[in-house]
């Protein structure tokens, strides 16, 4: 049976600290109280919005004026097992941090690189979350499911989900369509890991032995490596109030690199492209959007009305006590000074609510 309350601040449920109230709050622990939730809303002619650990989601100062429905859904468990080949299955609601740590204890190779995001399970598939050198899509076997209009369950096989880089139908075409409740991961029991991500990898070759590093080591690393860049949840840290990374690094044809090289060529520009940090992926030419912003003029440290860039961390912006209409200021600003300088457009990475 599901308990609604009404009149709760969202401020307390995200990790950058912003947003008013919320009209009516619901937590559901189960899929069946999922379908509850759906149907009170329907019935009741009310806006939902979604919340999983609160992470990546930014609530206007005005609150929300609808049902805030919390994915609580938790448990971790072994679906399957052959050979070598573990498939897990994770709750919604629970934390991916946890998760991580599970797979890491047990030995369950795949996810050891994406140690320290915050977030819910539920929320990994909906951007593709990655780091250092790993993404979900790389494990994820099927996502269940709800839809919010049938309240039927489906599930989604790793090919049906369309993941891209930090994009998956659930981000695009099927947007504010389904509820996440379950995911399932294909993992390796005792496999050796892949280190690939330069940082990691040449943080890992002086600490370690790389050929008998375990994942416990791996994680380890990550931690350290996110923990200087004020990337790990610390209330001791002032530049961890934040939703982590607030851009997606851009991903350009070659035929728009060779654009913005011509730009430059003709308007003599300060930097040249080929100085900016990127790599080719499959996807296209990668951008760093952190070098992109740090040679606009928005250093790391950088503060203005309340909000302001990480000491640590170009990407991530903070909330410095002041407002979310604060913190979307600073960023509208910094998505111009870039496109006017680079003719290259930024995007934001967290979900920005409207009222």
């Amino acid at each position: 049976m599901i308990k609604i309350k009404e009149n709760i601040l969202l401020s307390d449920y995200t990790t950058i600290k912003l947003g008013g109230r919320a009209k009516y709050f619901v937590e559901c622990g189960s899929e069946k109280e999922v379908v509850e939730c759906l149907e009170y809303a329907n019935k009741n002619k009310l806006k939902i919005q979604l919340l999983g650990g609160g992470s990546n989601t930014i609530f206007p100062d005005d609150g929300f004026d609808g049902l805030i429905i919390k994915i609580g859904i938790k448990g971790i468990s072994v679906h399957n097992k052959i050979k070598d080949k573990v498939i897990l299955k994770a709750g919604g609601g629970e934390s991916w941090d946890e998760f991580v740590n599970h797979c890491v204890k047990n030995n369950l190779t795949g996810v050891e690189c994406l140690a320290g995001i915050p977030g819910s399970v539920g929320a990994t598939p909906i951007q593709n979350v990655g780091a250092y050198g790993q993404e979900v899509q790389d494990t994820i076997f099927f996502v269940k499911a709800i839809n919010r209009e049938t309240y039927i369950p489906t599930m989604f096989s790793n090919e049906d989900c369309l993941f891209n880089y930090r994009q998956s139908r659930f981000k695009n075409i099927d947007k504010d369509k389904y509820i996440i409740t379950e995911v399932m991961f294909r993992l390796i029991k005792n496999g050796k890991p892949e280190i690939i991500y330069p940082e990691l990898k040449k943080y890992i070759e002086l600490k370690y032995n790389s050929e008998t590093i375990s994942l416990k080591q791996i994680k380890e690393s990550v931690l350290e490596l996110r923990k200087n860049k004020s990337m790990v949840i610390d209330v001791n840290d002032p530049n961890s109030i934040s939703c982590g990374s607030f851009f997606v690094n851009p991903v350009l044809t070659k035929e728009e690199l060779h654009k913005t090289q011509s730009y430059y060529n003709s308007t003599n520009q300060t930097y040249n492209i080929s100085e900016i940090p990127y790599y080719e992926t499959e996807n296209g030419i990668k951008i760093s959007a952190a070098w992109l912003i740090e040679n606009t003029g928005f250093p790391k440290g950088f503060k203005k009305n309340g909000a302001g860039i990480s000491e640590h961390h170009n990407l991530a912006l903070i909330n410095c006590g002041g407002k979310t209409k604060d913190l979307l200021q600073l960023a509208d600003e910094i998505r111009k000074g870039v496109y006017e300088k680079f003719k290259i457009n930024l995007e934001p990475e967290p979900v920005i609510v409207e009222k």
